[in-house]
């Protein structure tokens, strides 16, 4: 098999990682991927950016924000291929985001088959759990389930 260039085209790239050319412009917009400029203006991407996009891809499989994801990236060195040990410190540092996610997935899990405090009043339930719609004073959206705008003022 041949060995891919140092410097891969934005074609080059889309077709090896898998991911549209206009994401990986949005990507480098965005601060999460690097490229230099040929005379002719193109992108050069070195070879290692496409560890950095399947990092990339799989941090937003599991929920991670692009900020999320830009700060872990800013970490890594500049001009070297990250090793091992450099990806295991990036990752180690979400273990508790993580974790956080997946708790929040199995009280969802629990609540989804009765009600999500929605504040609807469709279900039979929610005359009971939440009479005349006190719970739409929380705000908009699920006020019984952890968002970003509730953190820390869910019912159990």
């Amino acid at each position: 098999m041949a060995r891919l260039p140092d410097h891969l085209t934005i074609g080059e790239l889309s077709r090896r990682s898998g991911v549209a050319a206009s994401a990986l412009r949005f990507y480098e917009d965005v601060g999460l991927l690097e490229a230099s400029r040929t005379t002719g203006n193109q992108r050069r991407y070195a070879r290692h950016m496409l560890r950095r996009i399947a990092f990339v891809r799989a941090a937003q499989r599991v929920g991670l924000s692009l900020d999320e994801i830009r700060t872990a990236l800013s970490t890594l060195p500049d001009g070297r291929t990250p090793t091992k040990a450099d990806w295991q410190r990036v990752s180690q540092a979400w273990t508790t985001r993580i974790d956080q996610q997946i708790a929040d997935l199995e009280r969802l899990k629990l609540k989804l088959t009765s009600c999500i405090g929605c504040g609807c009043l469709s279900l039979r339930t929610c005359a009971l759990s939440n009479p005349d719609d006190v719970q739409a004073g929380a705000g908009p959206g699920p006020a019984w389930l952890p968002t970003e705008e509730n953190a820390g003022h869910t019912r159990d």
